[in-house]
């Protein structure tokens, strides 16, 4: 984790501990428990790439030192990017992520629908839908009052599904009203507003009672006149709000005359729809969770109610609903922080509670741009959205094929997402040849040299060893390496003068003004041009190149005794090929050679020689 960047999470109120508890908790420890942890020693760490190496050390509270563990525990985290289930949701959130970074209006109807898809492909992040929705109800839908229940409502029939099921078991048996679960299925679409349906459900009932016809449609009469907000219709919220509490006053008229006294199912619907505490309580079982009560509680108490009040409502709702003697779950600290609309402490919250930096990495970004994060700038460094999109693509880049998705979140970290890209996409392992050049044209689209370079030189030496000489060339040519270019072509005059002809005659043929990097492979290119002129007799042609490669001096000397063995033929020739003064010329070379030959240890006898020990010998882009 990059020093700097931990530094801005200090003026977010994270702390070193907090820092360090949220790695640890997204970490996998191959050994079954570190001892030391256990018998309170101090622990020393070393960062990797994906993991931490952790070991006791000889450290004593006195300043003595004592025999420490000879043990090194390999401790790894987001170990959920191997996962298969979730490699679909990293792929496909990766899109709706590069699509987003350019988008600049309207974003709130846009981006997250996108997201809230992706999320019901995957059945185990349940709890992270949950989290999603309601953020994208409180931050960024951010209705008013009178929209604000009705979204709610939306959220918990969205996540508390089963009374469907239940009710088509009802529906479904021969008879209905008489089916064990019936008044639960009648209850739960109360309790989530579902009044229309539990008015379907009544009616079923009422016909197998005709001496109760009239109470029932009583009840039918209550759920029927019960006023919902309509955001696009003419009434104010105020009109709203005094049409609800006349229907409030009549269901409570209802229940102080006994109305239903006669049948205990319809008080206790009574009951509920004047918002009851008690009786709501009675019905945990069906409500399920703390939040499914403060969203009924509102629905039959505070139809009105305003975002500014939310947290006082789910403070006392968490409070009545849970047991006293147990401590609340993560979960619930992330809705009730939620519901008191601080937008840090969710994300910090999810950062402990979840066991990688999707989540937060993404909702921190939708924030970001729906400017809802405006408040946590940081005076330095990198704020809160680019820290988590570092550590959540830092994660991907462990990966054998997600690597590819963390480039493009590097791209969009405009202060160290070049810096940690350039550090990350050194470690990639190339494998293959097919994978170096998807790693090389990533670094030549964002003019990364120096990586490019290093990607060339590591795959040419590869080639070279296996003798695969014309990819060496072609490697080391796009590194422009030009002493590792004098090497390759080396071996291949070696080899031509070995075999008698030339590999790879495809590549030669067409190195065009690459030929240019080095003087070896220059006199490679037009050696090969020699041959070719040659086999096409044109004789003249082939003559003039030929000299003008040993009077350039751009032939090795040790190679001319092989071109003026080339040049017997053309001498042999019926036509005149040479002139007089080239013949000159050839005569002249051949003297010096003669001579330079008979001068032992002559600097000019010496032919470029390049160490492969001077080259990287790693596989792996260092």
């Amino acid at each position: 984790m990059n020093g700097r960047i931990c530094l801005n999470l200090f003026k977010l109120n994270f702390t070193v501990f907090d820092i360090f508890l949220i790695w640890l908790l997204k970490l996998r420890v191959e050994s079954s428990n570190i001892p030391a942890l256990r018998r309170g020693k101090h622990m020393g760490f070393a960062w990797g790439q994906g993991n931490i190496f952790v070991y006791e050390t000889l450290f004593k509270a006195t300043g003595a030192t004592g025999s420490g563990s000879p043990f090194i525990h390999e401790v790894r985290k987001d170990e959920d990017i191997y996962s298969p289930i979730l490699r679909k949701l990293f792929n496909e959130s990766h899109h709706i992520f590069v699509g987003l970074q350019t988008i600049r209006e309207d974003l709130p109807k846009t981006a997250h629908p996108l997201i809230r898809s992706v999320l019901l492909q995957v059945s185990i992040l349940l709890a992270i839908e949950l989290i999603w929705n309601l953020c994208e109800v409180l931050f960024i839908d951010a209705a008013p009052a009178g929209s604000l229940l009705l979204h709610l409502l939306d959220w918990v029939r969205l996540h508390k599904a089963d009374v469907d099921e239940k009710a088509r078991d009802v529906l479904q048996s021969d008879s209905p009203a008489e089916h064990r679960d019936y008044w639960d299925v009648v209850v739960s679409y109360v309790l989530q507003g579902r009044l229309d349906e539990a008015r379907q459900m009544l009616g079923k009932k009422a016909t197998l009672t005709p001496a109760a016809n009239n109470i029932f449609k009583m009840m039918d009469n209550l759920l029927s006149k019960m006023p919902f907000y309509n955001p696009g219709g003419t009434q104010t919220l105020t009109e709203f709000d005094v049409k609800w509490r006349h229907w409030h006053e009549e269901v409570d008229r209802c229940l102080q005359d006994n109305s239903f006294a006669s049948n205990q199912h319809l008080e206790v619907l009574c009951k509920i729809l004047l918002g009851d505490e008690d009786t709501l309580l009675e019905h945990k079982d069906l409500l399920g969770t703390w939040y499914h009560f403060l969203v009924s509680r509102l629905l039959f108490c505070h139809p009105t109610v305003k975002p500014t009040e939310l947290h006082y409502y789910a403070q006392s709702c968490m409070t009545m609903f849970l047991d006293s003697r147990s401590a609340p779950e993560p979960l619930d600290s992330i809705l009730l922080a939620a519901f008191e609309f601080d937008i840090h402490q969710v994300i910090k919250d999810c950062s402990i509670a979840l066991n990688n930096w999707w989540f937060v990495a993404h909702l921190t970004d939708l924030l970001d741009h729906c400017k809802l994060l405006q408040s946590h700038n940081l005076h330095f460094g990198s704020n809160l959205r680019e820290f988590l999109l570092l550590e959540y693509a830092s994660g991907l880049f462990t990966h054998h094929s997600l690597w590819q998705l963390a480039v493009d979140y590097f791209d969009h970290c405009l202060e160290f997402g070049r810096v940690y890209l350039e550090l990350q996409i050194e470690r990639v392992p190339l494998d293959t040849e097919r994978k170096a050049l998807k790693v090389l044209r990533i670094c030549e689209q964002r003019q990364m040299s120096e990586q490019v370079r290093s990607i060339c030189k590591i795959m040419a030496m590869r080639a070279l060893r296996n003798n695969r000489l014309g990819s060496a060339l072609s490697w080391s040519i796009r590194a422009k390496d030009a002493a590792f270019a004098t090497l390759i072509s080396e071996r291949f005059l070696q080899d031509y003068c070995a075999k008698g002809t030339f590999s790879d005659l495809d590549l030669i043929d067409n190195l065009g003004p690459a030929m240019l990097l080095s003087d070896r492979l220059t006199f490679l290119g037009k050696y090969r041009e020699f041959h070719k002129l040659y086999g096409e007799k044109r004789f003249k042609e082939a003559a003039k190149l030929l000299l003008s490669l040993m009077t350039a001096k751009i032939a090795p000397r040790s190679f001319w005794m092989t071109l003026l063995t080339d040049a017997l033929p053309l001498l042999e020739q019926k036509e005149v090929i040479f002139s007089a003064d080239q013949t000159y010329e050839l005569m002249f070379c051949l003297e010096e050679l003669t001579s330079s030959l008979n001068t032992p240890s002559s600097d000019s006898d010496k032919s470029m020689q390049v160490q492969i020990s001077s080259f990287p010998a790693s596989e792996t882009f260092m």
